[in-house]
């Protein structure tokens, strides 16, 4: 849903957008200040929605209207007419479902979604710059599992929900994108309504809090926000990401200040993601959207529709945990309706579908067809080397110390390509790393394979049967005694 974004973000900038005429430097610019206001006004706007349209002092209908329309406001202020395509795409999907049954209508969706979206993004890549879709799978109860159920949508959402939960002014900017069960549940005020909770409410034996204030948090996700734009204008045009291209620089330096330079200048990037994604969490904080219960410690937790977490991403240690905490919400989408899903490759079906999602530029898609490889190697060294590692806290920190170094460069040896999205830029970085990231992570794959998920999860489903059976028999055995 949110590519048109993803793609501002890979330039921090677009090329299009509202009425005025200027110049392409003076537009981008423009459109930068134009996105950053609207997301200063949707801060504003959420504290407002919160203590006057709170659930208990109005109904469903009015806050769905104001969202949907302070929404469409804020994307026609900073896209300009090109905004609509998020109103159009949203009634094509929205007809399909009314149109068609619940048992082909995930399949309907999911070839007009995708048709529309990549007819965007390949305009946008010699016109324009825009682009965007929302996706729904349907399924069976029975092939559900407990997360889907969970998120299971039960009822035909009413024309007004619809548009409210695509359009609405806390996401339409920049997400993060949430899954419609939790957004109703946050405009009728009842955000557990559907979800099961096992503590039935309390926590450490203390009761809930009916609405706790998310105030602190984002006071805090404000702080990150003001921290990460700092460094990013500090920093960005220091280490640039195009020198790792530069002849001069692959000629004169050696490989491993290439190497030391390829972590430096994208480590820079990265924080104009955490300033963008740390915002909008705010803003939906500021509405009062997020709450995901209590911790251990009975302290209200804000992370809902979190979209990263900036600690975990630095010191990952695997290019999973990498994946995992960066574009939160995007990777669940990925995995209910991708991963779970595909019954043989789903790494690579969902690191395809992946790179459709974000755009047309070549880049994209070298990036992910090269994390498709490195996700098999990775995988591969986890299952086959760590338990050789855990015997000893030091040989633990000192796998740890290995596996952070080489999921850093991994890692960012494989979206050098997303960043300068061009064919041959891309493949002249790859030609003067001699593709070697490439070629070990094949040869580690081929060397230590790994039984496909599908096998793993029948041979789990056995030994779980005895130990269960032996419980029962130790319980039989203590009853008798009695």
């Amino acid at each position: 849903m949110y590519s048109y974004v993803e793609q501002y973000l890979d330039q921090w900038g677009f090329s299009v957008g509202g009425a005025t005429k200027c110049k392409p430097n003076d537009n981008k610019i423009m459109l930068d200040v134009n996105f950053v206001v609207c997301q200063l006004c949707a801060l504003l706007t959420a504290v407002w929605f919160r203590l006057y349209l709170h659930p208990s002092k109005t109904s469903p209908f009015v806050r769905h209207v104001v969202a949907t329309l302070l929404g469409i406001y804020f994307a026609l202020f900073c896209f300009g007419w090109y905004a609509l395509h998020f109103l159009l795409q949203s009634g094509i999907t929205y007809g399909i479902m009314i149109l068609t049954g619940v048992e082909h209508m995930h399949k309907y969706c999911l070839v007009v979604a995708l048709g529309y979206l990549s007819f965007c993004q390949i305009t946008r890549v010699y016109v324009f710059d825009y682009g965007m879709y929302s996706l729904r799978m349907a399924r069976k109860e029975d092939q559900l599992n407990q997360s889907q159920k969970l998120l299971a949508i039960r009822r035909m959402p009413s024309l007004l929900e619809y548009f409210s939960y695509n359009c609405n002014f806390m996401g339409i900017l920049a997400g993060p994108t949430c899954s419609y069960n939790d957004y109703i549940a946050f405009i009728e005020g009842t955000p557990y309504r559907h979800r099961d909770l096992e503590t039935k409410g309390k926590v450490n034996g203390k009761s809930r809090l009916n609405d706790p204030s998310p105030n602190t948090e984002v006071i805090r996700k404000l702080a990150t926000c003001f921290i990460s734009l700092l460094v990013f204008l500090s920093v960005c045009k220091v280490c640039p990401v195009e020198r790792n291209v530069d002849d001069d620089f692959i000629a004169t330096t050696p490989f491993y200040a290439q190497v030391v330079y390829l972590y430096l200048s994208m480590l820079t990037t990265r924080p104009k993601y955490y300033f963008v994604w740390t915002l909008a969490d705010a803003i939906n904080n500021a509405a009062g959207f997020g709450f995901n219960g209590y911790d251990s410690n009975g302290l209200p937790r804000w992370d809902l529709i979190s979209n990263l977490r900036i600690m975990n991403i630095e010191l990952a240690t695997s290019f999973k945990v990498f994946l995992d905490n960066w574009n939160i919400q995007t990777a669940h989408w990925l995995k209910r309706v991708c991963y779970e899903r595909c019954p043989y490759n789903p790494t690579a079906a969902t690191f395809l579908l992946s790179a459709m999602w974000h755009g047309a530029y070549p880049g994209y898609y070298l990036t992910f067809l090269t994390g498709i490889v490195i996700t098999l190697a990775a995988r591969a060294v986890r299952h086959n080397v760590r338990p050789y590692f855990l015997g000893s806290p030091t040989l633990k920190f000192v796998y740890d110390v290995i596996t952070w170094a080489a999921t850093q460069i991994a890692i960012c040896y494989t979206v050098v390509p997303f960043v300068l999205l061009s064919v041959g830029p891309s493949l002249k970085f790859y030609r003067s790393w001699y593709f070697c990231i490439h070629i070990g992570c094949i040869l580690l794959a081929i060397a230590l394979p790994v039984k496909p998920r599908h096998l793993r999860l029948k041979e789990q489903q056995p030994a779980v049967q005895p130990s269960l059976e032996s419980t029962d028999s130790n319980s039989n055995q203590k009853q008798k005694a009695t």
